[in-house]
């Protein structure tokens, strides 16, 4: 039984005792503490997150090599293990679950290991000999888990957002078109739920690419605060067991390794392991986007409604059957999804809260919440945002009839005929419309207020649309021209 057991372990030791390792495993006796005290949710760290570790890794062995610290045997081998899983090597010997110890120092020996492991192999040794290269002394050089991790969250949550912002581009140019597309189609404006002035459906759809547009700057925005990395600030922030000049040396290797020029030193190293309010203004602009989101998509679930019973101004196309039970019937399911997708990152933004008011002297022990959060809320609204415009908002298509119908009879359009009449009359023109279900035109035609010509001059001129184009901010002309 002996013999059997190890052939297939091999044994590790630590201050705290021994360990049986699969003998296979590039991960060592820290990851398997670890995998073996938290047994939480099943999920693992996301591959964003291990690769941006593997890039730390590498910039900071290579930055020790070029400062004569680590020999160039063991860097060179190091580097090239780091390389693999920068290249998406090697993740499933990262076993360690999202939610571990505090700061993520098991996600950072998980790294340590594994990279130790595989160097050692490359230099023709065995798994576990850490004579070779150690996963602290050499792969953990210059380094702690105190600011390795905090700098691979920033690193895994700018590349993971060039997605996001992708595709939120891509969706802003879709509603872009519809607005275009629908610019000359008049309807009635609501507000409070109720007939309001009348707008156009591509005045509606210039909002929506509007709102998105906003949102793409606010992301932005938050990602130029993730520039600042703090990598060499160490355990508390003072650099300790680091050369003088590795912090620029370090942040120079890390540039050219992820292709992000922008990276800059952080500010004041103690604040950047203390405070989390950069991944928290991040996780905010995720929030926002989120928001207008779903405003969007409940619009159109709305201005979709029925077909017989609802609005209907626009149809959305048809992806599935929609009832187990009621037959022909077709719901919206993609703004559906998207509200849900955005319900969960208002949600993960509400964890990042919490977790982000719990830094304590010189640490925030938070980071591995923090991280799970934002990087879960990328990938959703990166998805959900391209299924959305693909298969939602592309085919959106909108029925011109029902828009006039309601343009007509909505008691809204009184509003116009203010400057006509004044707005006491023009309300009692509203009240007697809606109480007798005739629509406006029909009541102010009758009291001679106009001529059905006169009507239909200032319909197709546009007259009712107000004196801006809300699309472009540029006048369409004096009321006088459109008049006549």
């Amino acid at each position: 039984m002996k013999k059997t057991k190890r052939a297939f372990f091999r044994i590790e030791r630590d201050f705290l005792g021994e360990l049986s390792i699969p003998r296979g495993a590039y991960y060592g006796i820290q990851t398997q503490r670890a995998f073996q005290n938290f047994p939480i949710s099943g999920l693992k760290a996301r591959p964003q997150l291990i690769m941006a570790l593997a890039m730390v890794k590498r910039a900071a062995t290579e930055a020790n090599m070029a400062l004569g610290s680590l020999d160039k045997k063991r860097a060179l081998a190091i580097i090239k293990a780091s390389e693999e899983v920068i290249n998406g090597g090697h993740l499933k010997e990262f076993i360690v679950d999202a939610y571990n110890s505090g700061a993520g120092t098991s996600l950072n020996m998980n790294a340590n290991e594994v990279i130790a492991n595989r160097a050692i192999e490359m230099l023709g040794g065995a798994r576990g000999d850490y004579s070779i290269v150690h996963p602290n002394d050499h792969v953990n050089m210059s380094q702690s888990s105190n600011d390795v991790i905090p700098t691979a969250i920033r690193i895994a949550a700018i590349i993971s957002s060039a997605a996001l912002l992708r595709e939120l581009k891509a969706l802003s140019l879709a509603l872009g078109g519809k607005s275009a597309e629908f610019r000359d189609i008049v309807k009635s404006g609501r507000t409070h739920f109720q007939d309001a002035a009348p707008i156009t459906l591509g005045a509606e759809f210039s909002s929506y690419r509007a709102s998105i547009d906003s949102a793409i700057g606010t992301v932005k925005n938050s990602l130029s605060r993730l520039m600042q990395i703090g990598l060499g600030a160490t355990a508390v922030g003072t650099g300790i067991n680091t050369h003088p000049k590795y912090k620029v040396a370090a942040l120079k290797a890390l540039r050219e390794i992820t292709g992000i020029r922008c990276l800059k030193k952080a500010r004041n190293a103690c604040k950047y392991l203390s405070s989390a309010d950069d991944f928290l203004l991040f996780s905010a602009s995720l929030r926002g986007a989120s928001v207008e989101l779903i405003r969007i998509a409940n619009d159109l679930r709305l201005l979709s409604s029925g077909p017989n019973t609802g609005l209907r101004e626009i149809t959305l196309p048809p992806v599935q059957p929609g009832s187990s039970i009621m037959p022909g019937k077709v719901n919206p399911v993609i703004p559906e999804m998207l509200v849900m997708v955005c319900c969960q990152v208002i949600g993960n933004d509400q964890a990042v809260l919490v977790a982000s008011q719990a830094g304590s002297l010189e640490l925030n022990v938070m980071t591995p919440v923090i991280c799970q959060n934002i990087l879960t809320s990328v990938a959703l609204l990166s998805n959900a945002a391209g299924v959305f415009n693909k298969r939602c908002v592309a085919g959106i298509k909108a029925d011109r009839q029902r828009c006039r119908q309601y343009f007509e009879d909505s008691s809204g359009v009184a509003t116009a005929l203010n400057r006509f009449i004044g707005y006491g009359a023009a309300s009692d023109v509203a009240k007697e419309a809606t109480g007798s279900g005739r629509s406006v035109k029909e009541i102010v035609i009758e009291k001679k207020i106009m001529s059905e010509r006169e009507w239909d001059g200032l319909v197709s001129s546009g007259a009712f649309l107000g004196p801006y184009r809300i699309k472009t901010g540029t006048k369409r002309g004096t009321a006088k021209k459109r008049r006549g």
